[in-house]
């Protein structure tokens, strides 16, 4: 099965926190039970990241020069096209904003494996199994139907794609029809 969703089908809605707005592009749950979310934010300020317990996330910057996350413990750098995973439940800050970022977010329950996320230029054939989703950068193909910067294409078969996507294979995770 294969779904191709626009712009038109994201939903925005405020942080967990309040100091900002996400475009939700999708969320599955089960038994009221968070197990995947797709996301899209923007990271316009220094500040708290929202908390998330027991969730597992990875923000990847999609536009912007990126900003620095810092925690007891903890310091990573969000840089443009980076994927870059952390614990959805140990507080973290953005530092160092000069300008706005935008980035794309993947949460998953934290007793799914990790998903695989990565950024993709050219072509590439990825088999079928678990939830595949290709989020357009740029203008893409995939199985021969054309994606526009923004769309998401989500899958459970193979998939032959080219064009500059990021992709998410979230391992443990069905696509419902």
């Amino acid at each position: 099965m294969i779904r191709h969703l626009t712009p038109a089908d994201y939903t925005a809605m405020p942080w967990v926190n309040g100091k900002g707005t996400t475009i939700e592009m999708l969320r599955l749950e089960e038994g009221g039970r968070l197990r995947l979310r797709l996301s899209r934010a923007s990271v316009v300020e220094n500040g708290d990241f929202s908390i998330f317990p027991n969730i597992e996330r990875n923000l990847t910057v999609l536009t912007g020069p990126g900003f620095d996350l810092a925690g007891a413990g903890v310091q990573l750098s969000a840089r443009p096209l980076v994927p870059v995973a952390f614990a959805g439940d140990v507080p973290l800050r953005a530092t160092g904003v000069s300008v706005p970022s935008d980035d794309f977010n993947v949460m998953t329950d934290r007793a799914l494996p990790r998903p695989e996320v990565a950024v993709v230029t050219g072509q590439l054939h990825l088999l079928p199994g678990d939830l595949l989703a290709v989020y357009g950068l740029g203008s893409a193909v995939v199985n021969g139907r054309a994606m526009r910067a923004g769309d998401l294409i989500l899958a459970d078969e193979a998939l032959q794609v080219s064009g500059q996507v990021l992709l998410v294979r979230a391992f443990g995770v069905t696509l419902n029809p």
